[in-house]
């Protein structure tokens, strides 16, 4: 049994006061969930005050981005250990806004994985295809490239330690969002590629969150699916009630 898995993704958004209130105001709320891993993912320069906001509580922290370089010559990155000793627990990786904006790549994200899993950091790897690819009928052919190239050269033990995050781009920030039938289709195309690269057993353990604008209204309907084990939350992850409805969703 797959323990559901609700992480907030802020993006740029909430000043680190504002944050440390979000926080307050989730922990308030959620504070008699126990069989649910909650995590928020503010921006770098909320980390410190989420974090202590955080302490002690059900929720976890998480960042949106992490580098694959260890230190160095790399403006503007942030590295896997520097997390870590902020209380950061999980790290998005490979978010399709990355992809779209700032050149992240399949190579890339393996990179990032590798160091993530390096400094036991727990990586929410998001992979998702397209409008176009998927009125292309390209759907499959994409998943399946992202999942495989994304993992590539890790072992089964190390892919069971992820957690992927299916989120149609599509359906981001667009109000749209992937049916319950559509959503389970390509969860479990997820589920089946990492038998393949690794194997049904390890296939079985890891949680797969569903992220294309998920909120309170349609949450239960779709992580009522057998392959959809939680979700990857933007816009309603801003509000303490909201996220707090699709977190008692997952009950």
């Amino acid at each position: 049994m797959r323990t559901k898995i609700v992480a907030g993704n802020w993006k740029m958004n909430k000043t680190p006061s504002e944050a440390a209130a979000l926080v307050e105001g989730i922990k308030a709320l959620v504070k008699d969930v126990t069989t649910v891993e909650i995590v928020v993912c503010p921006p770098f320069t909320d980390l410190k005050d989420a974090a202590a906001a955080c302490a002690g509580s059900n929720v976890a922290l998480g960042a949106q981005n992490v580098a694959w370089a260890e230190s160095g010559a790399f403006t503007g990155e942030i590295s896997a250990a520097m997390l870590k000793d902020l209380g950061v627990t999980y790290v998005i990786i490979g978010h399709s806004e990355r992809r779209q904006y700032f050149g992240e790549t399949d190579a890339t994200v393996n990179s990032r994985l590798k160091a993530a899993l390096a400094a036991g950091l727990t990586p929410i790897v998001c992979v998702g295809e397209k409008l176009e690819e998927r009125e292309a009928g390209q759907m499959e052919t994409v998943i399946v490239k992202q999942v495989k190239d994304g993992f590539a050269d890790l072992s089964a033990e190390e892919i069971e330690k992820t957690v992927i995050a299916y989120e149609p781009v599509w359906a981001i920030g667009t109000g749209k969002t992937a049916t319950p039938v559509q959503a389970q289709e390509v969860h479990a195309l997820i589920r089946r590629t990492l038998a393949e690269i690794a194997n049904g057993e390890v296939a079985g353990k890891v949680r797969i969150q569903y992220g294309g604008s998920m909120k309170p209204a349609n949450a239960k309907e779709l992580m009522d699916q057998p392959d959809i084990d939680g979700g990857l939350i933007g816009g309603a992850a801003l509000k303490a009630d909201s996220f707090a409805d699709i977190i008692k969703a997952a009950l």
